[in-house]
């Protein structure tokens, strides 16, 4: 929609795991690492733990199709809110195995090594992902455990990624489940960016769609997709798409903090709190009084107000270094009306 007029070859935000627009921040990258390591090593239960929208499903994908996981099949489970039952005729049918294995956990527990076995005499190593998984029950978490000790005298046959939200950290601390927690040999966990990751993660999305970051979004546009976004991915690949859909609609490009605010207006996203910056404080005797208006607060509104000339500054040394590819020579408004 938007592409032609900021110079993209496509959409850079949908949000999609394409892992051609893969961005691995210093964190990203070493649980990727973790994740190859317990998938090619055939580990038992690594777990992934990260808040919703933080690229977990990405990333398992980016670790599956790696090199180093070419021999590594998996079957994926993303949707663990099931009874028993039909987990157990749910992975009978993602491993295609017999009938009678989906009515009879013994019958499956057979066949499935049976198949893991042969699979593992070929170089295969068949692996168990488990998306979303605190929303498992206790007893799925038990048949799980169970899984994972499907094993040779010398390896396992079944290693698993039990993926999931900050809750799932939670439940493996539970008394009951000290069994499963001691089978745990890898986790790694997934934090929000920062604002210098933030910037990064969108000037490598647009630059892989063909677009220059700087011609897409000023720096303190990209300073406040941050602020609202709280660093979250998902969260800053929407602002972004409707930022950019807003721009083309009035004509503006690179798109300024005052159409970022509008959108985050629209999807009620709140400003992150965040603690005062040494260069904040140095910057203090340059701030003019408060402004008195009863309708500055912390929301998007409160940011569109226009600036004074020491604010803009102190804004400007904030931001530093920590923008750099929204960083142009000159600006330009190629697209602005007369």
């Amino acid at each position: 929609m938007y592409e032609k007029f900021y110079g993209f070859s496509e959409r850079p935000f949908d949000l999609t795991a394409n892992p051609k627009f893969l961005f691995l921040s210093n964190r990203q990258r070493e649980a990727l690492s973790i994740l190859q390591y317990g998938l090619f090593a055939a580990k038992p239960i690594t777990v992934l733990i990260g808040e919703a929208g933080t690229g977990k499903t990405t990333l398992i994908r980016a670790a599956l199709e790696s090199d180093r996981c070419r021999n590594v099949r998996c079957i994926y489970l993303n949707n663990p809110a099931l009874e028993r039952d039909e987990f157990i005729k749910l992975l009978a049918m993602k491993f295609d195995l017999s009938a009678q294995a989906g009515e009879s956990k013994a019958v499956l527990l057979e066949e499935l090594e049976e198949l893991l076995r042969e699979r593992r005499s070929h170089g295969e190593i068949t692996a168990l992902v488990v998306d979303e998984a605190q929303s498992l029950s206790v007893e799925l978490l038990e048949e799980i455990r169970l899984l994972a000790n499907i094993e040779t005298p010398n390896e396992k046959l079944l290693p698993l990624i039990l993926a999931g939200q900050p809750e799932l950290a939670d439940r493996l601390e539970v008394a009951d489940l000290r069994q499963l927690r001691q089978r745990v040999t890898l986790r790694c966990e997934l934090a929000p960016f920062d604002v210098r990751e933030t910037a990064a993660y969108i000037a490598s999305r647009i630059s892989t769609a063909g677009g220059v970051p700087a011609r897409a979004f000023t720096q303190e546009a990209v300073m406040m997709i941050h602020e609202f976004s709280r660093g979250i991915p998902r969260i800053i690949s929407v602002v972004c798409d409707n930022a950019l859909v807003n721009g083309m609609a009035l004509d503006r490009c690179p798109v300024n903090r005052e159409i970022v605010a509008e959108v985050c207006r629209d999807f009620h996203l709140k400003r992150e709190q965040q603690q005062t910056t040494t260069i904040e404080r140095k910057t203090a005797e340059f701030r003019p009084p408060s402004r008195t208006a009863s309708s500055v607060d912390d929301s998007a509104d409160a940011e569109v107000a226009v600036e004074p000339e020491a604010e803009a500054f102190q804004r400007r040394a904030r931001l530093g270094g920590l923008v750099a590819p929204f960083r142009a020579a000159r600006r330009t408004n190629t697209h602005e009306p007369n």
